[in-house]
């Protein structure tokens, strides 16, 4: 694979311009005004994208918004890069007592390997508060000063002994190199096509964008726009793809000095230390406070929930509890149910099919894990169905057929009371550049738009990107950090559009249990349980 020639053409860079926007960062901080238009290398076709201005402008403020803080220095060797175990954090004023709803403020120093202080930021932290005893926990804000001191703001939502947790996920250094796999090397998941007419079959490469000058067949959607190609066969016409399917992994990617960024047990998600207590000792607030603290918060509240005894309470309105089979049928009674995206929306329909008895699967003979899938109960009349969402995705062998992007799908949905829509979509996005994303998620919020207009009853639930586990490997293709980017990118442009959000984000990161791409049941329950009390709020 040697893409450099294909690339050098395409270092066309953007002009530096300048644009004027308001947008809200990921702290909920109006930030407005001139938005320097980031120069970006052209990926593929993304740089022949017809954008109307306002889409251009929210193209640069979103981009704008998610430049990291690069350090301006030169190539680091490993010793002088972070090093999570001789870093340190330290609470501030944390001997003395904290009431609920107060804030605590914690200050992070991270050193090298030499235990000498770092001068510059851009290291990637996670933070949470939790309290074992109580299954309690909630996520922090990190504010990065760009001189090696870092300051967590947590809110304090439980009383009782609390405890503080950071850890590093990627050191600054690493940072820099998984920017550039995201720019330079798109292609590190690649996708491929099975072509077959009679006894003739070829198998060719597919991407959302290909090198070189070998002739494509052109898949591109017509309706969305949505670019897709595969290299042409030698023999057969482009009409005669079969399937879709993951081709894999590019290997090699790092030279040796990166690599050393990249190691389990020494600088993917581990912990950083406390110099000092890790705890607060936080005391409950007067009765007086106790009604209005809870359902007073605007909108962007952070965080936006918090676990007790294992069950997520969001802040914003009074989650329902579904411990019940019964509660779940009453809820969906009479009701279609789409469930569009990856595996982890996916997982809801496992979870409901195997939790509620009367809801049977019905047997469309679809590969495992890909789909479509279809459960009907019909004493209830409910309809729950999944589908998959468009290229690029990672699963198995997909029909052509099936191929179908989630816009497209929306737009066959005529919507109503008894409609809901839920959508997942960011897992398979996380090896392309921003624009990619960007795109999609256009695509699907005017078809959410339109299906909201012409019938306003229709419930619409998005499902956010979830934290995972890291290792060497799995960090250049699925990293936290490239999938934050994409659900700060979600949510900024699906603000305001009417839709719900269950915050998968908080979910999985302020929850004890180890993270993984598949959260455990305790937690599918919570987010399911979230989702169904947007169907069926509490009569309040």
């Amino acid at each position: 694979h040697s893409y450099n020639f294909y690339y050098s053409k395409l270092l066309l860079y953007l002009d530096r311009e300048t644009a004027s926007a308001t947008f809200i960062d990921s702290g909920g901080q109006f930030v407005s005004s001139q938005v320097i238009r980031i120069s970006r290398n052209p990926y593929c076709g993304y740089e022949r994208q017809i954008l109307s201005s306002r889409e251009r402008l929210e193209e640069d403020s979103l981009l704008a918004a998610l430049q990291w803080q690069e350090p301006d220095v030169g190539p680091v060797p490993f010793l002088k890069s972070t090093d999570p175990s001789s870093s340190y954090f330290v609470i501030l004023n944390s001997a003395a007592f904290f009431r609920v709803g107060s804030q605590l403020e914690v200050l992070v120093h991270v050193q090298d390997f030499q235990r000498k202080p770092k001068k510059y930021g851009g290291d990637y932290l996670q933070a949470r508060i939790h309290s074992p005893k109580l299954q309690a926990g909630a996520v922090g804000r990190v504010v990065d000063y760009q001189n090696g001191f870092y300051k967590v703001f947590f809110t304090l939502l439980w009383p009782g002994q609390v405890k503080v947790s950071i850890s590093l996920v990627h050191p600054s250094e690493g940072i820099r190199v998984l920017q550039y796999l995201q720019e330079k090397k798109p292609d590190r998941v690649y996708f491929k096509s099975l072509f077959r007419s009679g006894r003739i079959s070829e198998t060719t490469e597919c991407n959302v964008c290909l090198p070189g000058s070998l002739p494509l067949c052109n898949f591109t959607d017509l309706y969305t726009g949505e670019p897709w190609f595969c290299f042409k066969p030698k023999k057969l016409p482009c009409s005669s793809r079969i399937n879709h399917f993951k081709g894999g992994y590019l290997k090699g990617l790092l030279t040796a000095t990166e690599n050393a960024f990249f190691q389990s047990g020494v600088n993917i998600k581990m912990p950083i230390n406390s110099s000092g207590p890790d705890w607060v000792t936080v005391i409950p607030r007067n009765i007086k406070e106790t009604n209005s603290l809870e359902l007073s918060q605007g909108l962007g509240t952070f965080p936006s929930g918090y676990y007790y005894k294992d069950q997520w309470r969001p802040r914003r309105f009074k989650m329902r509890q579904f411990n019940d089979p019964d509660n779940i049928t009453e809820c969906l009674q009479r009701k279609v149910v789409y469930l569009f995206g990856d595996s982890t929306i996916r997982q809801w329909f496992e979870y409901l099919t195997t939790f509620v008895p009367d809801l049977v699967e019905f047997n469309l003979g679809s590969p495992k894990n890909v789909g479509p899938f279809l459960a009907v109960d019909q004493k209830h009349n409910i309809l729950l169905k999944y589908r998959c969402h468009g290229p690029p995705i990672r699963f198995t062998t997909v029909f052509s057929s099936d191929l179908r992007y989630v816009a497209n799908e929306l737009n066959g949905i005529v919507g109503g009371k008894n409609t809901v829509v839920a959508i997942a979509v960011w897992s398979h996005f996380s090896t392309f550049p921003l624009e990619v994303y960007i795109r999609r998620l256009r695509n699907i919020r005017r078809a959410v738009v339109q299906l909201l207009d012409r019938s306003p009853k229709t419930v619409v639930v998005i499902r956010t990107a979830n934290v995972q586990e890291l290792g060497p490997e799995i960090s250049l293709f699925n990293s936290d950090w490239y999938n934050f980017q994409l659900d700060t990118i979600l949510r900024k442009m699906f603000s305001g559009v009417g839709v719900y959000l269950v915050d998968a984000w908080e979910m999985t990161l302020a929850h004890y249990l180890p993270h993984k791409l598949h959260p455990d049941e305790v937690i599918v329950k919570n987010q399911v349980d979230m989702f169904l009390s947007f169907v069926c709020p509490l009569e309040t």
